[in-house]
């Protein structure tokens, strides 16, 4: 993964579907965000059991901040010539929490190793072209506790400057859950200090993932 990837990685933006034809083979690569192997299974038999007339369902999925968790399978086709380069594709986009699976129909003619390993990446590029990708940033919570009269304004003046708010409570205060990226804390601090006039702090709840935009 590129520099500062323990703080921020790629996932899909979307979930989505791209078909391909090589030499009259069908490949219909569909990509999905998931949480976990067992995200990437339900994937996979939804496709075996909508497409029942193809004949391979080729998977690979990549999961966790650093892609750490990582599988692959050729259903069927020649070792090595179908998860393995859909796999890579993947690793070389950098993408996480993300299954996907290419679904081909036979067209009557052998492509041979070398054009399998190109059909299976190409169908995988081509769907990430499709959906896009986004980032997925590890951010600081932290609750503030306001009053009711000066909550809507504060709220609006965070997400003005990009302060993520990824929670709003109402009780006998208003309380703000908002997350900031680890290294911006004390900036954070200073900046709710100056909305505030020093009025509000900041509460340390924990670490979460959340994703961008």
């Amino acid at each position: 993964m590129s520099a500062g990837a323990t703080d921020f990685y790629l996932v899909p933006a979307a979930d989505g579907a791209v078909e391909i034809e090589v030499r009259r083979s069908r490949f219909l690569a569909t990509v999905a965000r998931v949480d976990d192997e067992a995200g990437a299974r339900a994937l996979t038999e939804r496709l075996r059991r909508a497409h029942w007339d193809a004949g391979h369902h080729c998977t690979a999925h990549r999961l966790g901040p650093e892609g750490a968790l990582q599988r692959s399978s050729d259903d069927g086709e020649p070792s090595g010539t179908a998860g393995a380069p859909m796999l890579e594709v993947l690793r070389g986009r950098e993408v996480s929490d993300v299954a996907v699976v290419v679904t081909r129909w036979f067209g009557g003619v052998l492509l041979g190793a070398g054009g399998l390993v190109r059909a299976y990446g190409d169908a995988v590029r081509a769907v990430l072209d499709e959906v896009g990708t986004r980032q997925r940033r590890r951010v600081a919570e932290l609750d503030l506790e306001v009053d009711h009269a000066g909550a809507g304004r504060l709220e609006s003046d965070l997400r003005s400057r990009g302060v993520v708010v990824v929670d709003v409570a109402y009780g006998a205060r208003v309380t703000l859950r908002v997350g900031v990226p680890p290294a911006d804390t004390d900036g954070f601090s200073a900046l709710l200090a100056s909305l505030t006039a020093g009025a509000v702090t900041a509460r340390p709840v924990g670490e979460v993932w959340v994703d961008a935009g």
